[in-house]
């Protein structure tokens, strides 16, 4: 059986510990982590736990690694591991800028090893089924992209690890609602754009925890992503294409689609895992590709860069937020947010734009590629 190891046993490691402790058709051979491992879940029994990667793959020797590490600490153990010869799951975000993108992506090329990248939603049958809709002709001339999420996170989110809320490395766009970017990477042409962007913050924090952002590629679709952690009501994650002859949403967390001509959305069944695809991929490399690959992120790593060298997100005053509940659980909800989004979503516009008294000036950045988009990768 396919020998797996996990990197990073804490935060989303638990998801990973859990979902590998569970299956039969791996062995899970061991865990780094250099900190004390949460004990929710529990190591499975035998399962050897070692304080860095480079004892865990000289000790098991991994067939497969999943790294879920700080995005800073990535890049070397992703090196570290294609020396040893294994294929990678790689969490994402999954680097920090187009250099780093370039130099994993030429050791895998010299290893012939594989990178997943953990954006599990590019494994919906939504998603393909809207793709083909597209490419089809469904909706026509394809004028607009728009993805739209509105989540909270509370005082206890932005304790738990020392790189949460940092500049370069978190942030609404590029951590927890990232999906939201890679969607709309997703269905958006592979060509060179603009982006601007307005970011936001309802704490003491370097990151943004509330952004919209617009990229305009050449003779393609504007995309716009407004998105927040400081929501009023939950909009889950929804993507929306619009075209000459109609438009499309799809729900991207629950694969539920609504394309012209449906009654209403409706779940498309068959979401492919990203491990499962992994091993999949391992066992006929020619015949079965990679859902996530690194080659298809390479976009969503180039706005990560162009977020990082933007500067500090602009702070919204105490009388635009409003606290809900106390200690650790305290959320912090921007009145009115979720209107604004889904306006900036609807208009394909910056909040600036729509006469939003808070907004400031956008930032733009004119090197953007949207490379990373998956329509047409193998």
């Amino acid at each position: 059986m396919t020998r797996v190891a996990l990197v990073g046993a804490n935060g989303h490691g638990r998801w990973h510990r859990r979902r590998l402790a569970h299956r039969h058709d791996i062995t899970f051979v061991g865990i780094a982590e250099p900190n004390p491992v949460d004990p929710d879940p529990p190591v499975p029994p035998g399962t050897p736990v070692f304080p860095n990667h480079r004892d865990l793959l000289a000790a098991t020797r991994p067939d497969v690694v999943v790294i879920c590490t700080p995005p800073g600490t990535h890049l070397p153990i992703a090196l570290d591991a294609l020396a040893a010869g294994c294929d990678l799951l790689l969490e994402k975000p999954p680097l920090l800028s187009l250099a780093d993108h370039d130099l994993l992506s030429a050791a895998l090329a010299e290893s012939g090893r594989s990178c997943q990248v953990g954006f599990q939603a590019l494994g919906s049958a939504a998603l393909d089924e809207l793709r083909a809709a597209i490419a089809a002709g469904a909706l026509g001339t394809v004028t607009g992209i728009a993805a739209v999420a509105s989540w909270q996170r509370d005082d206890a989110y932005y304790a738990r690890s020392p790189w949460v809320g940092r500049r370069g490395v978190d942030g609404a766009l590029t951590n927890p609602l990232a999906h939201a970017v890679m969607q709309a990477l997703a269905v958006a042409p592979a060509t060179p754009g603009l982006l601007e962007v307005e970011r936001y913050r309802t704490r003491p924090i370097e990151s943004d925890d509330t952004a919209v952002m617009r990229l305009t590629v050449q003779g393609g679709p504007i995309v716009v992503v407004a998105v927040t952690l400081a929501g009023e009501e939950f909009i889950a994650g929804e993507l929306t294409v619009t075209g000459t002859r109609g438009s499309a949403t799809l729900e991207y967390p629950t694969d539920r689609l609504r394309l012209p001509g449906d009654a209403g959305p409706r779940e498309v069944p068959g979401r492919v895992d990203l491990l499962d695809n992994l091993l999949a991929h391992r066992a006929d490399r020619s015949g079965v590709r990679l859902r996530a690959a690194l080659s298809a992120t390479a976009g969503f790593t180039a706005v990560v860069e162009a977020l990082g060298a933007a500067p500090l997100p602009t702070a919204l005053g105490d009388d635009l937020v409003a606290d809900i509940g106390t200690g650790p659980g305290r959320i912090r909800s921007i009145r009115g947010i979720n209107a604004v989004l889904r306006r900036a979503a609807e208009g394909l516009a910056l909040p600036s734009e729509l006469g939003v008294p808070w907004a400031g000036p956008p930032h733009t950045e004119n090197r953007m590629q949207t490379t990373g988009s998956v329509a047409h990768q193998k």
